[in-house]
């Protein structure tokens, strides 16, 4: 019974220690997230305020003009995805569903190009042996314009030189602390909707779209990796808090039944106390 006592006062011990630190994660990633939430509400607007500018110059361009690289179809029949994913765990749901949507996009199309984001994309992926073209580990997790920039350069430079057809970016949408959304979303060729209008026709419009195109893709880029890492940062804070809910409960549970092997422990003693004095009595 003593050992029994002893072994349950341990593992309460253990869950205490692991019930503390997914309550330290949780508070890490609320705020992370808060960060995240902020830095969303700046980069929104200024990725509309991009697409709003690119469209304006696109249906300015001359009917006859030369298009750009960027905007049409460049001859190969090799899709690219970059997956964004993450370089840590812990993050609930987040890099299965990411994962599991990049497996299916490669399996649907022959020939297909994987570009990994985050180490938990490249490990996935090359376990189910699929090398990366290019892999983008350990270099996002905290986001900056200028490494989404260089990311989007190495896209724009692939496509240019014909190595993929397309680019489509795997990630998840931030749509609240509690939802999520995984989406796949166009990279290249951008879109060109937007043209053409013959009234507004400026001969310097190309030139302007050429500029434009790629602060265009690095701004787009950036704010998919910011939307992104907001979501794992939720889906986190999600985790952590049901691991420390958990841990509470089997506390709670494990408590009770110490508190009652204890007392049988106890109640076994004494009756052994009493049946010694009752022996010697007697004797």
């Amino acid at each position: 019974m003593a050992g029994q006592v002893r072994t349950i006062k341990r593992r309460i011990r253990n869950i205490e220690e692991i019930g503390q630190i997914t309550r330290a994660m949780n508070a890490i990633a609320m705020t992370k997230v808060a960060r995240m939430k902020r830095r969303l509400a700046q980069t929104r607007p200024y990725a509309i305020g991009l697409e709003e500018f690119l469209a304006d110059a696109l249906g300015r361009l001359p009917v006859d003009s030369e298009p750009n690289p960027l905007l049409t179809d460049n001859g190969s029949s090799a899709p690219g995805f970059l997956v964004l994913n993450s370089d840590r765990g812990l993050c609930g749901r987040y890099k299965g569903e990411l994962n599991r949507r990049g497996d299916e996009l490669l399996a649907e199309e022959a020939d297909a190009r994987l570009f990994a984001g985050g180490e938990k994309a490249r490990l996935h992926f090359e376990r189910r042996g699929i090398k990366p073209i290019r892999t983008y580990s350990r270099v996002y997790d905290v986001p900056t314009y200028d490494v989404a920039g260089r990311i989007a350069d190495d896209l724009i430079e692939l496509y240019r030189a014909g190595e993929v057809g397309r680019v489509d970016v795997v990630y998840m949408q931030f749509e609240s602390d509690l939802r999520q959304r995984l989406v796949v979303e166009r990279f290249l060729p951008v879109s060109t909707e937007a043209r053409i209008n013959d009234a507004l026709a400026e001969p310097a419009a190309a030139e302007l779209v050429d500029e434009l195109l790629p602060i265009y893709l690095r701004g787009t880029l950036y704010r998919a990796i910011l939307e992104t890492k907001a979501s794992e940062d939720a889906i986190r804070r999600q985790a952590m808090k049901s691991a420390t809910d958990n841990a509470e409960d089997l506390l709670k549970g494990l408590t009770r039944v110490f508190n009652r092997a204890r007392q049988q422990a106890i109640t076994r003693e004494i009756a052994d106390i009493i049946g010694g004095a009752e022996a010697l009595r007697t004797s």
